[in-house]
């Protein structure tokens, strides 16, 4: 028996050997696969988490901490500052300062205060104000305070004075926070704070009306008061005053020197007060709240990002969102590692890092991948991948490939992605990067070395948000519209004194001459009558004058008129005449005499004809509707008019009464007699040749 089992053992030992041996190689040949891969994560809590850490890591070791990504807007040199008021708040309280979130506020806050394990107030605050805040532990109204912060103050406070008036909040007690809160929300749906600080193009408005203002009001003065003055002083009608000069021809005497001078001296008091005053109404100096960033600030995400790219060629920012996993980040390793290998390949680094105006660069990539090789020493591709907008930038610097190609001829689906891409969260990066290094690895080699160039330099940081002088930009101009717009003023006070006595005139008040511009809108039956009389009359004696051969033009309008007046005249004292036909006898009548006097002026004004020769053609607004726009001949003060206030222009063409006693434009109807008044006068007189033979 016991030789048989050991018989049995002899035969089964070397079976039982060869298992146990497939049992070890089995054992060893699956463990390292099994350790080769990562556990599975999600892209949706991985990155926040990474990026949560690293934040509770940096709130470890100083409990503000100030982002190296906005020195344009919240320098890092800032943090002393977010410390002591974060002292004020009378718990522990821990501020992140960072760009616009890629993740909820108030769960990031959530996930780093978990990894922190510190109870108290966590803030977050962006370029321009808290847009978060959570209290674990503590008692702090930190939701209503981050909420009324933001309703209080206008958008353009700033991150420091948002986190001021936070603080002040969050160390009252829930009650009177949530009050404020709900104040603020209310009125700022009525509208927003006014904004604290103004923009270039706002100080350059303020140097022009400075300008304006500076010659403006002390020419007005220089003009209006003479002017003023003269027509006060112009006493009775012509033969009066003629009577009395006949009584006494010594002449006035001088008016005294101190009252010549006053009127200069008034308006350079005036000039030497808006000159001096100007800087006081309008002392702003700087166009946002941020302030100057130092050098340092200025270069310290580039040194991190540079001295990250010595350690790996591919930089996460540990700030931002991860957007690539270790098997991807595994798998652009290899890809890097084999172009550097490869014939006329090198080094590629690749910068996973937003990019925002408030940056160093100003939101130039292309600039900030030059900094980072001037600060590396070391030539090759640097990629600028951007994870949160998730564009992608090459340039090369010292490769023999074509800059220019990797500039501007990169395909869309790697420079953009498509609409998946931009849909997804991490704007599928890690595919687009690997087409890259395809289109890397196949790219053709140059001859020799090169680079994408210099790039512009960003704008300096001191200079940008530093408001103008206010005398300079626009201030030069202002100075030239000043003149000009006194000049205006004078011609429309002197047609508004010419309307008012013209009114006076009609009424009876004042036996005043009538005088150029005074012409009426809308002229009454009676009034075109009597006109066209009179015209007619002063126009048969200027033909009889010019007798025997009269100007060939003078004699076509007279004829014209003629015409419309009948025998002896007697349509004009026709009431059955159109006030149509009245107007053009006028209108012809006016038009012979020019013509006799050697005027050529071959155009009457088209706003109203009774307002004489035309001075210049333009367009101008002919109906409320500031669309409708004709371009038709204007007489000087018209066109005056249509240049200061082109609404009233429509309002001031002339009417004519109608037998119903509504009145309508003297061009309408489209086929009426005067309808081709607006060509000239040539087209009127064929116009009514032609009537008068249908007639």
């Amino acid at each position: 028996m016991p030789l048989t089992i050991r018989r049995l053992a002899t035969r089964l030992l070397p079976a039982l050997c060869v298992v146990a041996l497939c049992v070890v190689v089995t054992a060893l040949t699956t463990a390292p696969a099994a350790q080769a891969q990562p556990e599975p994560r999600t892209r949706s809590t991985s990155p926040f988490s990474t990026q949560a850490a690293h934040l509770a890591d940096r709130l470890r070791d100083h409990p503000v901490h100030v982002t190296d990504q906005l020195p344009r807007a919240v320098p890092r040199s800032l943090a002393p500052d977010f410390a002591r008021l974060a002292e004020r708040t009378g718990v522990p309280t821990y501020v992140l300062v960072l760009p616009a979130p890629y993740t909820d506020g108030d769960e990031l806050l959530g996930a780093v205060h978990e990894r922190l394990g510190r109870d108290g107030l966590y803030v977050l605050v962006d370029d321009s104000e808290v847009i978060a805040a959570r209290s674990f532990g503590v008692r702090a109204p930190a939701e209503a305070a981050a909420r009324a912060a933001r309703f209080e103050l206008p958008y353009d406070a700033g991150a420091l004075r948002s986190f001021e008036r936070f603080v002040e909040i969050v160390s009252d007690d829930a009650e009177n926070a949530e009050a404020r809160a709900s104040a603020a929300s209310a009125a700022y749906r009525d509208g927003a704070p006014e904004q604290m600080y103004i923009g270039p193009s706002d100080r350059r408005n303020q140097s022009f009306l400075t300008g304006i203002a500076l010659t403006g009001v002390p020419l007005s003065i220089l003009l209006l008061v003479p002017y003023a003055r003269r027509r006060l002083s112009a006493g009775p009608p012509a033969a009066a005053r003629k009577k009395k000069k006949s009584k006494s021809s010594a002449p006035a005497p001088a008016r005294p020197l101190l009252h010549r001078l006053a009127l200069p001296a008034a308006a350079l008091a005036t000039a030497v007060a808006i000159g001096a005053g100007a800087p006081l109404l309008f002392d702003e100096t700087r166009s946002s709240a941020a302030p100057t960033p130092t050098p340092a600030d200025l270069s310290a995400r580039v040194e991190r990002v540079s001295a990250g790219l010595t350690r790996d060629p591919v930089y996460q920012d540990p700030e931002s969102p991860q957007r690539l996993d270790a098997a991807q980040l595994a798998r652009l390793h290899e890809r890097i590692d084999r172009f550097r290998r490869s014939e006329g390949g090198g080094p590629v680094f690749v910068t996973l890092v937003p990019h925002s105006s408030e940056d160093e660069s100003a939101g130039d990539e292309e600039l900030f991948s030059a900094a980072v090789h001037a600060r590396l020493d070391k030539d090759g591709v640097y990629v600028a991948a951007d994870p949160v907008s998730g564009f992608i930038d090459v340039f090369n610097h010292g490769l023999r490939l074509d800059s220019y190609d990797l500039l501007f001829d990169l395909p869309e689906s790697i420079t953009y992605g498509s609409e998946k891409a931009y849909d997804d969260e991490d704007h599928l990066l890690a595919e687009r990067l690997d087409a890259l290094m395809t289109y890397l690895d196949e790219a053709p080699r140059t001859e020799e070395p090169n680079s994408s160039g210099s790039p512009a330099q960003a704008l300096n940081p001191a200079k940008e948000h530093t408001l103008p002088p206010l005398f300079a930009t626009d201030f030069w101009p202002g100075l030239f519209v000043g003149g000009f717009a006194a000049l205006l003023l004078l011609c429309l006070v002197a047609g508004a004194w010419r309307t008012v006595s013209a009114v006076r005139r009609r009424l009876g008040l004042t036996l005043l001459p009538v005088e150029p511009g005074t012409a009426p809108t809308s002229p009454s039956e009676a009034y075109l009558r009597r006109t066209a009389r009179a015209e007619l009359r002063a126009a048969q004696s200027a033909v009889q004058a010019a007798a025997p051969s009269p100007p060939r033009t003078a004699q076509d309008r007279y004829e014209a008129a003629l015409l419309l007046a009948g025998t002896d005249s007697a349509r004009l004292r026709d009431s059955r005449t159109p006030t149509a036909h009245l107007l053009a006898v006028t209108v012809l009548a006016r038009a012979t005499r020019a013509a006799l006097e050697g005027d050529n002026t071959a155009r009457c004004c088209a706003v109203n004809p009774l307002h004489g020769a035309a001075a210049t053609r333009r367009h101008i607004r002919v109906a409320d509707n500031a669309a409708t726009r004709r371009f038709l001949p204007v007489c000087a003060l018209c066109r005056d008019t249509a240049t200061a206030a082109p609404g009233d222009l429509p309002r001031q063409f002339l009417t004519l009464p109608r037998p119903s006693g509504t009145r309508v434009r003297y061009d309408e109807p489209a086929d009426g007699l005067l309808s081709t008044l607006s060509s000239g006068y040539a087209a009127l007189v064929t116009k009514v040749r032609e009537s008068a033979s249908t007639g």
